[in-house]
């Protein structure tokens, strides 16, 4: 009876920790923590793109694992908790050179008629608010503190709770029947 309890109990952690790897990895295409969604972004860098996903790192680098009798989500990315809990960083002087670096890139990608004047079409015009965004961030001081917005992807919620519950009933009614014959 306790070899298939432990079977049993080892079967409910990797069923929680599949389901719950593919609904974290759904907040990202939801572009929500579940039923709370992300605060848009402000950058007009990409404008229509997914929040958070710009190369993918930082979904792909989600992981879990089970120790003893629990699961740990978790992501070794340097930003994933200030993205995931929000809060301030300060600008620094690395940050300024990356803006600046984002800036002069943005204005050589500007559109040009054979006379050397810029075009005035709308790639243009996405790319003159662009560069605008860079060259404000560039001349932002040393120690300004830059706001993430709280954008969860990990973590508690309602809907954690209830699909552990439904895992754990089903398991556990499975257990039962099978063990004790119980229908």
């Amino acid at each position: 009876m306790t070899d298939n309890f432990t079977k049993t109990l080892k079967k409910v952690l990797r069923d929680i920790q599949v389901e719950l790897t593919d609904e974290f990895d759904r907040n990202f295409e939801r572009e929500a923590f579940f039923s709370e969604a992300w605060e848009r972004r402000k950058s007009p860098t990409r404008p229509n793109g997914h929040i958070l996903v710009d190369s993918g790192t930082l979904r792909r680098s989600i992981r879990s694992e089970i120790k003893e009798s629990s699961i740990v989500f978790k992501s070794d990315l340097p930003y994933a908790a200030i993205h995931n809990e929000g809060g301030e960083i300060k600008v620094t002087q690395r940050m300024k050179r990356f803006f600046w670096y984002k800036y002069y890139s943005t204005t050589g990608s500007f559109g040009r008629r054979k006379d050397g004047s810029l075009r005035r079409d709308k790639r243009n015009r996405q790319l003159t608010t662009e560069a605008d965004f860079w060259k404000c961030m560039a001349l932002m001081k040393v120690g300004t503190s830059i706001k993430i917005p709280r954008r969860q992807f990990l973590g508690n919620s309602p809907e954690v709770e209830n699909a552990v519950r439904e895992i754990i009933e089903e398991n556990i009614t499975e257990y039962f029947r099978t063990d004790f014959n119980i229908r």
